[in-house]
């Protein structure tokens, strides 16, 4: 397979990385045998260095840099926040006004390395901005309701922590559909079985950043895979489609 390239000039490259896709190799996923980051080498022909990471079942905007020295001035503009990361979701519920949230998050252990780990991981400051763009209703029953009610949010997240948007959705009850880990089995289960949705509903829209070489304002946007395209025109959202 290959790739979509959204952006590339002699320093960075970004592509559109399908959602189910791991960005390198895993020992969590050891089953895998395709990733972002070796796929778009052979593509390239050439070493390409992550700048950040999207998780395995999120689509969207990758970016990566073509040598080690650009990676290394690249991941300041990252760790201080320097960057605006805009994702769309699918949330369960009505959610009508938008707003910031600042609510702490447990580190995450690693599997690996902090295995013998005895004590709680410590809590990590975590903000999302969000913005409620669209909702629908749909005439399915639910649980104890003869209809769903879904909506379609803007987040951008102002700290980088593990599942970040995932949580913070599941902490205001408005989970991202399609979501195993932090989300509602039965609204999963409805997108599956009504609306042929397989895949979790969370895309990395765009990044806007200085380029770290050229100091011009770079904005950087990904396209919609068919299961997202789909479902916009069916719940009437054809306007949040990149043009």
């Amino acid at each position: 397979m290959s790739l979509t390239i959204c952006y590339q000039d002699e320093w960075l490259v970004a592509v559109n990385k399908p959602a189910g896709m791991l960005v390198h190799r895993s020992w969590l996923d050891r089953h895998e045998t395709q990733f972002v980051m070796q796929t778009l080498r052979d593509q390239l022909g050439r070493h390409v260095f992550p700048i950040h990471r999207l998780d395995k079942p999120t689509s969207g905007v990758l970016l990566f840099a073509l040598s080690s020295e650009v990676a290394s001035l690249m991941q300041p503009i990252f760790q201080s926040h320097a960057i605006e990361k805009r994702y769309l979701a699918v949330v369960r519920g009505w959610l009508k006004e938008g707003g910031v949230l600042d609510y702490p998050l447990q580190k995450q252990h690693d599997k690996i390395a902090d295995s013998k780990a005895s004590q709680p991981a410590p809590l990590q400051d975590a903000i999302t901005a969000y913005q409620p763009l669209a909702h629908v209703e749909l005439p399915i029953a639910c649980g104890r309701y003869e209809t769903s009610r879904y909506s379609l949010l803007s987040l951008l997240p102002q700290t980088g922590r593990k599942h970040q948007l995932r949580r913070h959705l599941h902490h205001l009850s408005h989970h991202i559909i399609g979501d195993v880990n932090y989300g509602d089995g039965r609204h999963n289960r409805l997108f599956r079985e009504h609306l042929h949705c397989h895949r979790l509903m969370l895309h990395a829209l765009s990044l806007r950043f200085v380029h770290p070489i050229t100091h011009q304002a770079i904005h950087i946007e990904a396209d919609f895979d068919d299961t997202w395209q789909q479902l916009m025109i069916k719940f009437g959202w054809q306007e949040f489609l990149p043009q």
